[in-house]
């Protein structure tokens, strides 16, 4: 039709006048019928290239991050003489795609704010003595997106943490407790071992790493951002892991980036908590707690006894996970 379009318009400027109306509106309708489909061809490449590509690219992301065959789950499991003879600070990864772990001390600490100290809320005492007996493992890191595609990849996950412009060793959020749960499960379950989340005196014992003021680099604000992103620093985005300084124990981010669900029920004070490192569980648990601070977070907020808490099935933006591991004697 094009061709044969050009030739009658030229045609209709050569002969105009030896022409019928009948031709030349012909002629004029199918030149208008022409510039429409040609708009329409326009049209649909324009919506082609804002719309449908990147919906593709979306497609190819998750269909990446959720095959099985990209994500190595081969197991270097310890062996029983090789977890007796891990000593503190020692480092371990039992798979090619789980978090590596550090061995963290036993010890005593006092858990909780003094009444006096900047920054504090009620709920962060009163303080107490808590004895954790045995050495264990926490994730050096927080767990990471690729680690977590790992677990949705291999069917552990049911929750796909849609976060397409951020890096791979970008901290995993918008994950619930009952999400973390289940990530936790399936890391016992593909190494045989006992994966789980952290008890809240678990997190602040090894958050603190030692340190009994503010920060577990001391009170000094300033030294925040060396340690930690937080809302002065971190551009109103979580940041990958490992990049700021561990603390005394050789854990990252444990001030700030994400905040790390743990095991325990919310209860507004420390009352008749266990002291033993255990979990406080209670039959109505109607929220769970989550610490560390985060990336939106002010320096009030990034102390070793901030603690938070929302109902097990809640998710934000800058909500994620660090995991423990019992470590047998």
């Amino acid at each position: 039709m094009g061709l044969a379009l050009a030739q009658a318009q030229v045609w209709l400027g050569k002969r105009s006048d030896g022409m019928s109306k009948a031709d030349r509106d012909f002629i004029v309708l199918s030149r208008k019928t022409l510039r429409r489909q040609r708009l329409r061809g326009r049209a649909f490449i324009g919506f082609a290239t804002v719309f449908l590509l990147p919906l593709l690219s979306v497609l190819a992301w998750m269909v990446y991050h959720s095959a099985e065959m990209f994500w190595d789950i081969t197991n270097s499991v310890l062996t029983a003489q090789a977890e007796q003879a891990l000593k503190p600070g020692d480092t371990f990864k039992e798979c090619a795609s789980c978090p590596e772990m550090v061995v963290v001390p036993a010890g005593s600490f006092i858990m909780g704010s003094p009444e006096n100290e900047a920054g504090r809320r009620d709920h962060e005492g009163p303080q107490r003595k808590v004895t954790i007996r045995q050495p264990f493992a926490v994730g050096k890191f927080e767990i990471t997106l690729d680690e977590w595609h790992a677990c949705y990849g291999h069917t552990g996950c049911l929750r796909f943490p849609f976060d397409f412009f951020a890096r791979s060793r970008a901290p995993v959020r918008n994950v619930s407790w009952i999400d973390v749960k289940q990530y936790v499960a399936w890391l016992a379950r593909v190494t045989g071992k006992p994966y789980r989340l952290l008890t809240e005196a678990e997190w602040e014992y090894a958050g603190r790493a030692g340190q009994p003021e503010r920060f577990s680099f001391g009170d000094d604000e300033a030294k925040l951002g060396e340690y930690g992103w937080y809302r002065d620093n971190s551009g109103g985005s979580p940041q990958p892991v490992g990049q700021k300084k561990p603390n005394a124990f050789g854990l990252y981010d444990t001030h700030g980036n994400v905040f790390e669900w743990v095991e325990d029920c919310y209860k507004a004070d420390y009352n008749a908590a266990p002291t033993d490192g255990s979990p406080l569980i209670s039959i109505d648990c109607g929220q769970r707690v989550f610490r560390s601070g985060s990336y939106l977070q002010g320096a009030q907020d990034l102390r070793s006894a901030h603690r938070w808490r929302q109902p097990e099935d809640s998710r934000f933006d800058d909500v994620g996970v660090r995991v423990a591991r019992k470590l047998n004697p």
